[in-house]
């Protein structure tokens, strides 16, 4: 039992210290933007996503929404983006 606390405890850790911020996010979003579509990759679209995008912190976890509209997860160290286009 001993053993398991602390292998929660250093996981926990590991997690808040690693926690993705909003810089993360943004450039995470820019990029995968202009490699989804080359035309928005000229046009910028992803610098202004980015820029509306806001960013949350659970502490071990982030994300960032757009319009409430989650567009990317963060946890240690990773920003994932899903597919942008589902859900219309």
């Amino acid at each position: 039992m001993t053993r398991f606390l602390i292998v929660l405890l250093v996981a926990l850790g590991a997690a808040l210290a690693s926690n993705p911020g909003a810089d993360a996010h943004r450039a995470k979003l820019k990029a995968e933007i202009a490699e989804r579509s080359q035309i928005a990759g000229v046009l910028g679209l992803g610098g202004l996503a980015a820029l509306v995008s806001t960013y949350h912190t659970l502490g071990v976890a982030s994300y960032t929404t757009i319009n409430d509209r989650v567009v990317s997860y963060g946890a240690f160290g990773l920003v994932v983006i899903p597919e942008l286009n589902s859900g219309r």
